[in-house]
């Protein structure tokens, strides 16, 4: 088992940055797939970004509505991956949450991943 849990959430200014930490206990995270997603209110999840490695090499995707803004990273010596956001928008208004499984591969859909963080909000103000 893996426990996800999220941090780093706040209100901030239209234009500001914010840096989330997902850290993960239970098992060694190094091998997983993870990935960040978001909700508004009173809509679905959405698929915000995802980082994998295999061959020693990692590799990211990104939504279109983040790419260019937000950066998601991992520091596997302390199972910890990040998503870095900067000129941040009132849209990007969310619960951000992140999420793991125990493939190479990298993932985008929701219904892929294993474990679950319990959520961070993110509110950005006009």
């Amino acid at each position: 088992q893996v426990q996800l849990v999220e941090s780093g959430g706040g209100l901030v200014q239209a234009g500001g940055s914010l840096r989330l930490s997902c850290a993960a206990s239970g098992r060694t995270f190094s091998g997983y797939a993870k990935g960040w997603f978001r909700q508004a209110l009173g809509k679905g999840r959405e698929f915000v970004a995802t980082i994998s490695w295999s061959g020693g090499r990692s590799r990211t995707i990104y939504a279109d509505s983040v790419k260019g803004r937000f950066t998601i990273a991992g520091d596997n010596t302390k199972n910890t991956v990040y998503l870095r956001m900067n000129n941040l928008k009132p849209e990007d208004t969310a619960v951000y949450y992140c999420a793991a499984k125990d493939s190479y591969g990298a993932i985008v859909l929701e219904d892929e991943y294993d474990y679950w963080g319990q959520g961070t909000q993110v509110t950005v103000s006009s």
